[in-house]
């Protein structure tokens, strides 16, 4: 039985109810490209970067004039449209504080691009960033999930100990990418995935509120 030390946390979808948005930014700017993709292609894809959602819905790399287009009319729809109106999953920030008063270190992975990230943790609290030591993002992994990059870029920034260490996710993308870098996940069925999508996690609960109300009898206390 191995005790929990450290927690590496996605953040859309798991922290933050911003999956649809996501999605929706993708559709209108492949839209705008005369690109015409349904949300619901789009949906199942939020969770990877734009290195693998570009390739799958329009057929083009991320690093093409094309893709770089598209990417920086997606990230502009984003953050004007939808981040105003994002909210953080109810007692997510109450989760943060809990799992630091416990005395575990804490790490954000994501897809989300820099600027993105500090943007998405202000939705949580304005002094989010004060729960986490370390903070990796897209621009320090050359491929997104469910490649390990990303979790392999944190690992090494903040000295975990994979053997110690749990990723908070809520797709498959997360429970993959952990479990290539060695890490098991607890996930989320805030993010929209089925319990089924979501089998390779070690737990499974409905948001931050659920695994907070029964942490005591979760393997952040209990080990695992």
């Amino acid at each position: 039985m191995q005790q929990v030390q450290s927690v590496i946390l996605d953040i859309d979808g798991t922290l933050i109810d911003s999956n649809d948005a996501h999605a929706k930014a993708w559709v209108r700017a492949l839209e705008r490209n005369d690109i015409h993709v349904p949300f619901e292609q789009v949906r199942p894809l939020i969770g990877m970067g734009g290195d693998k959602v570009l390739p799958e819905v329009a057929g083009t790399e991320k690093e093409s004039e094309k893709g770089k287009r598209i990417s920086s009319m997606r990230k502009q729809i984003f953050l004007h449209d939808y981040v105003p109106h994002l909210r953080a999953f109810p007692k997510t920030r109450e989760l943060l504080q809990h799992l630091r008063e416990q005395r575990l270190r804490l790490a954000i992975a994501t897809s989300a691009e820099p600027d993105e990230l500090q943007t998405l943790l202000r939705v949580i609290d304005t002094q989010a960033s004060k729960y986490f030591e370390e903070q990796t993002s897209s621009q320090d992994a050359s491929q997104s999930k469910p490649d390990p990059d990303i979790i392999n870029a944190t690992l090494q920034r903040s000295g975990f100990d994979p053997a110690h260490t749990l990723m908070f996710g809520d797709t498959a993308y997360d429970i993959e990418a952990a479990g290539k870098a060695g890490i098991k996940t607890i996930a989320f069925r805030c993010g929209g995935w089925s319990d089924k999508d979501l089998q390779g996690a070690i737990a499974i609960y409905n948001d931050p509120a659920n695994l907070l109300a029964h942490f005591d009898t979760s393997p952040l206390k209990q080990g695992f």
